[in-house]
């Protein structure tokens, strides 16, 4: 056998092998077939969430008096006992929605005159307004505790307005 003959036989078995297609079974078709049903539920959802899922309250940023109320709020550690949505202190009321439930005559008389557990801070008028202020922005930005809600068939919660 000529040793050339040789060499080019076996290349030309390897050339024909990597041409042929390679063979699908039922688990490559049923891979394809899940493959292009998640696409084709991705699309619409997509669509779906880019034009009108996404909507969320908006609110107005927060203002140069509710900013210094909130340096305040820091300053005087009102959070070791008060909480916004649950987090923080325990020994004083949760301020999320104070201003909503009770008023601003509420939170500035208890600013103004303290209690037996709540030091009074001695605060002026204009930082009373500060205050006011930051927590009327804190209760503007939503509620605590949340009453009811309920989730979507496609796993949005959504909050039931009473």
């Amino acid at each position: 056998m000529d040793p050339v003959s040789h060499r080019f036989r076996y290349r030309l078995i390897w050339v024909q092998s990597a041409r042929r297609p390679p063979k699908r079974g039922a688990a490559d078709i049923n891979n394809r077939a899940i493959f292009i049903t998640l696409f084709a539920a991705f699309i619409p959802y997509t669509a779906y969430v880019y034009t009108q899922g996404t909507e969320a309250s908006h609110f107005s940023p927060i203002s140069n008096e509710a900013r210094h109320g909130l340096q305040l709020f820091q300053a005087h550690n009102c959070v070791a006992c008060h909480q916004f949505y649950g987090l923080g202190g325990y020994m004083g009321p949760d301020l999320t929605n104070v201003i909503s439930s009770k008023g601003a005559a509420y939170a500035r008389a208890f600013l103004m005159s303290g209690t037996q557990r709540m030091p009074n801070f001695n605060l002026n008028e204009s930082e009373l307004d500060a205050v006011v202020a930051y927590l009327e922005f804190v209760d503007a930005s939503g509620r605590y505790p949340i009453a009811e809600y309920e989730v979507d068939w496609y796993g949005t919660v959504v909050q039931n307005d009473e």
